[in-house]
């Protein structure tokens, strides 16, 4: 693969020049491509494409309906690697979201604002691993991916 160093576009192998500014194009070399392109979070390749297409809804209801949606998400697609994931990975937030609830209750005013932030935060979180569900993507939800249960 090259590049224009002074556009940065990328261009394959065949490219001479740049296509924006004419100048002259740097080869990119494999190791580097290769680093880039990986993301030890994203654990979609280890799932067949079938088995995303085939249980995608199920995979959506964790972070649709928490707890309820993690048991209905059990019983309808207990052997489904990529429900299965995102089940662990919804359990994961609904207890952080429990915790986070515990702890702003005993603490006063405060912990209530703090609480809330958190809560607000686990919602985006909640709303961007849904959206990996729909582009049948089985990436680590952010913020909680470093918590080592429930591996």
């Amino acid at each position: 693969m090259k590049f224009c160093p002074n556009c940065h576009l990328t261009y394959d192998d065949t490219a001479n020049v740049c296509g924006q500014c004419g100048g002259p194009l740097s080869v990119i070399p494999q190791q580097v491509q290769q680093q880039a392109a990986y993301d030890p979070t994203d654990h979609t390749a280890e799932f067949s494409p079938q088995d995303i297409s085939d249980n995608k809804v199920f995979a959506m209801l964790p972070y649709l309906m928490s707890f309820i949606g993690v048991i209905i998400a059990l019983l309808a697609a207990p052997a489904s690697p990529f429900t299965m994931f995102h089940v662990r990975q919804g359990l994961k937030l609904s207890v952080v979201s429990i915790l986070v609830t515990i702890i702003g209750t005993i603490i006063p005013i405060l912990g209530w604002i703090a609480a809330g932030i958190c809560v607000v935060i686990l919602l985006v979180v909640e709303i961007i691993c849904f959206f990996r569900v729909c582009k049948g993507q089985a990436k680590e939800a952010p913020i909680v991916k470093n918590f080592g249960f429930l591996k």
